[in-house]
């Protein structure tokens, strides 16, 4: 009986269901937006928290560039990554994607690099617009210093966590993966 109102007009033909279903969805949402769950202080506070957090590893960031540039590391590791760049060959047809800070870059590289990069023997610092692909341990030593400059380095323990998650949740743990499947 709550709609009795909106059966009449409805039969009398003065109103629509499809503007009936419209009054329906506007009264939800009003109803919804005039519930306080004290959820807009919680983001509030979390974008706050979030915001300091990268204020001070900014900060924190910049000092070790300044210790390392005074001590001239920047330059050499500069050098050493042009130096101990592995060359891509110009026929390799593999796109590998990462990320640099909200940018998704790719690089083309052989099966063999890609294998390589996957495993965690290579690594990819990226300086002045170009990448190269480096030794792991000289691209642990670029992280350390200029974060920045690092556009992907293999770590174990991130990885081996979420296998060990994705795992124990894998409903189709028992089903085998093809071989030739390529994402």
């Amino acid at each position: 009986m709550a709609n009795a109102l909106q059966e009449q007009l409805l039969k009398a033909g003065l109103a629509s269901k499809q503007k009936a279903r419209d009054v329906k969805t506007q009264k939800r949402k009003q109803k919804k937006a005039k519930v306080d769950d004290g959820s807009a202080d919680l983001k509030q506070q979390i974008a706050d928290q979030k915001l300091a957090q990268a204020e001070k590893d900014r900060a924190l960031n910049e000092k070790r560039f300044a210790e390392a540039s005074e001590k001239g590391q920047v330059r050499g590791l500069i050098t050493e990554f042009n130096k101990f760049a592995i060359s891509i060959p110009k026929d390799a047809e593999i796109k590998f994607n990462f990320t640099m800070s909200t940018k998704i870059l790719s690089i083309y590289v052989t099966e063999k690099l890609q294998g390589q990069l996957l495993s965690g023997a290579v690594g990819i610092v990226r300086h002045e617009d170009k990448s190269y692909l480096v030794p792991h341990k000289l691209a642990e030593r670029v992280n350390l210093l200029v974060p920045e400059w690092c556009g992907y380095l293999w770590e174990e323990n991130t990885n081996t966590q979420t296998e060990q998650v994705e795992q124990a949740d894998d409903p189709y743990a028992d089903y085998a993966i093809p071989d030739d499947l390529m994402w």
